[in-house]
């Protein structure tokens, strides 16, 4: 194994993880104000509304599929009566329709970010390398999904890529199993590396912002204004 495969496969994974979290707890500390999706929404409305309804929707779905395919071992799925050309069949399609989705939602986004005056003016260097990075994820990870395994006959990702991320988290990363998978794999796994990496500097830190208080959160009151005269006339009288 060469050193680049050894940076890339067993040093950039725990650098990543490591910025990610400790980017996370520095932004927190020195930059509340600017914890914020910084919304261009009062700029234009219409189609971002259209955009994000699309992106999110394919993304919670190609997120399910990922944490199934890589957290799940294969032998699991067989022991359920889920066979490995089943479970093909299955995501094919599943990861197909999420994830294109996905990409035509961020497709209207970036038009809607490229084309709008006033949307572009508010666009950091930051958001670029963002979008940048995902356009890379979308791109190859729909030609994984639809190249790969739908048109090149298939690849097993859960025999090699799967159980290198697994062991990630067991500190015994096993470089082999990844360094032969199809390129198109291998440039999406160091795209993710690389948003995990920037993720903490990003507007995506309002993922973590979900606001749960809003649930929980007293009842507002509201009334006319001729409610109020009219209470404020009744409390004046002798």
């Amino acid at each position: 194994m060469t050193r680049v495969e050894t940076l890339l496969w067993e040093v950039l994974p725990y650098v990543a993880i490591t910025v990610f979290v400790v980017g996370h707890i520095w932004r927190y500390r020195t930059d509340q104000v600017g914890w914020t999706t910084r919304s261009t929404q009062l700029l234009e409305s219409r189609r971002l509304r259209a955009g994000v309804l699309l992106f999110h929707l394919g993304f919670f779905a190609v997120l399910g599929g990922h944490v199934l395919g890589i957290v799940v071992p294969e032998s699991v799925t067989e022991r359920a009566g889920v066979t490995e050309d089943m479970y093909h069949a299955v995501s094919v399609v599943a990861g197909t329709g999420s994830g294109t989705l996905m990409l035509v939602g961020f497709m209207l986004l970036m038009v809607r970010r490229g084309t709008d005056a006033r949307v572009r003016a508010v666009t950091t260097r930051t958001d670029r390398l963002t979008y940048t990075l995902l356009g890379v994820m979308l791109i190859t990870g729909m030609y994984a999904t639809v190249g790969e395994n739908l048109i090149g006959g298939g690849y097993n990702y859960r025999e090699t890529v799967a159980p290198y991320f697994r062991d990630l988290f067991l500190l015994r990363p096993d470089a082999s199993l990844v360094t032969d998978a199809p390129l198109v794999y291998r440039i999406h796994v160091v795209a993710a590396w690389g948003l995990y990496m920037l993720w903490p500097f990003s507007r995506l830190v309002h993922a973590w912002s979900v606001p749960v208080k809003y649930l929980t959160r007293s009842h507002i009151l509201y009334r006319t204004r001729g409610t109020a005269a009219s209470a404020a006339g009744t409390r004046t009288q002798p």
